[in-house]
């Protein structure tokens, strides 16, 4: 996986959808398979969070790579709790499988740059999401586009 903010490009709503894509990129003769999960999170929705760390442990189990499925459930349900409550809009959440590891994305409509906050003890849960990325990704940022951000994080081929 590059390890390089990108995004951008149309985006496929739907309620789910997961599919395989043979790219003929990586060289003479050689050929990267990908799968791919994307779903729309309705606004506000937090059943979705539930939903989407499912969907994620299926792809994962599907492309043989169960094995960091808790990492990869756990940071993706912190970007897409944030991306429902922090904002007023819809989110779209994007995962890819590929040769490298797992990327997820999680698009949401805003302009509002994501802020790290040092979790305070006698707040509960809340500021912790962020910092769980930050500590257990591999690679993770913010990429700002015309209309809204998208927040991703990378995971390695042990995934």
């Amino acid at each position: 996986m590059k390890r390089q903010a990108r995004g951008g490009g149309p985006t496929a709503y739907g309620a789910s959808s997961a599919t395989t894509v043979e790219d003929g990129t990586a060289g003479a003769g050689e050929h990267t398979r990908t799968s791919q999960l994307r779903r729309r999170l309705g606004r506000a929705d937090l059943r979705a969070v539930p939903e989407a760390r499912r969907a994620l442990r299926e792809l994962l189990r599907q492309c043989g790579r169960s094995g960091g499925s808790d990492t990869a459930e756990l940071l993706t349900s912190e970007l897409v709790t944030n991306a429902l409550v922090h904002t007023d809009r819809d989110a779209v959440l994007t995962a890819t499988v590929g040769p490298d590891g797992l990327r997820v994305e999680v698009r949401d409509f805003t302009s509002r740059r994501p802020r790290m906050r040092v979790p305070d003890a006698d707040t509960g849960t809340n500021g912790r999401g962020l910092l769980l990325v930050q500590s257990l990704a591999d690679a993770w940022g913010v990429c700002v586009h015309g209309v809204g951000k998208v927040v991703w994080f990378e995971l390695g081929a042990d995934v």
